[in-house]
């Protein structure tokens, strides 16, 4: 995909970065059964209606695609490729002539409709976009997605992949986009090559309207509020370090439960 600068006609296209999606496809009647849609609460409780979560609210509308467990034996063609509103990402529909069904995956980098996607087992099959056992994925191979227990826990974000550094009997150890090094087991999936859209972090917004359409609603500092509305406001933080509208620390304190 390439990057669309618009002209700055605006003061709000003056500095807008987009990418084109001339080249994905749009929802037709072949794959509507996998998209559904979702009520959402933008932080809302569901019992009283109290905001319990700040600064959402007020998106568009957007629908679900599900996406298929990737670790089953399947062997298909990439139909299309398409946006997805839940994610930065784009996704794939595969035709899984196995079961004669659609389903939808991550779209790798490259990868173009009319690709053969597949899961193997064997070692000579290593061709972008092949689902493979890490214990027959050669040592420094790029890959995404990469699944324990069933489910995809690494490498699922735009542009993102690992790198198998060793592997020993039982487990080999890889190397997450976040440079962090963990023990996986050989038995573990992973699809070769990297995410797709890879230029998502040069997007420009190029005004504060495009995250309203988000759903995200505006920050504003507590230094900047009245006394009565947070511990910081009256322009002064009240002679204390940082602290939350409710008078818990926010610095030097860990926030987050072992437990």
């Amino acid at each position: 995909m390439k990057l669309k600068q618009l002209n700055p006609t605006t003061s709000g296209t003056r500095f807008q970065i987009n990418i084109q999606k001339n080249l994905l496809s749009k929802t037709n009647k072949l794959f509507k059964s996998s998209i559904k849609g979702i009520k959402r609460f933008f932080g809302r409780s569901l019992t009283n209606g109290r905001i319990t979560v700040w600064h959402k609210g007020g998106a568009c509308k957007k629908k679900v695609r599900q996406l298929a467990s990737t670790d089953t034996n399947y062997i298909g063609i990439v139909v299309t490729v398409m946006y997805d509103p839940f994610r930065n990402s784009f996704i794939a529909l595969v035709f899984d002539f196995k079961t004669s069904l659609f389903f939808n995956i991550l779209s790798t980098a490259k990868v173009l409709p009319g690709s053969i996607v597949l899961t193997t087992n064997k070692k000579s099959d290593l061709n972008l976009g092949y689902r493979i056992l890490l214990q027959n994925t050669p040592t420094g191979s790029i890959f995404h997605s990469l699944s324990l227990n069933n489910n995809i826990k690494y490498a699922r974000s735009a542009g993102t992949s690992c790198q198998l550094i060793q592997k020993l009997a039982t487990n080999c150890k890889v190397k997450l986009p976040s440079g962090v090094v963990v023990d996986v087991n050989t038995n573990s999936f992973g699809t070769l090559g990297s995410i797709s859209n890879s230029q998502h972090n040069l997007i420009s917004i190029g005004k504060a309207g495009k995250n309203r359409l988000k759903g995200i609603r505006p920050t504003v500092r507590g230094i900047a509020m009245n006394p009565v509305d947070h511990p910081h406001g009256g322009r002064t933080n009240g002679g204390r370090p940082s602290v939350t509208p409710w008078g818990i620390p926010t610095k030097g304190k860990p926030t987050v439960k072992k437990k």
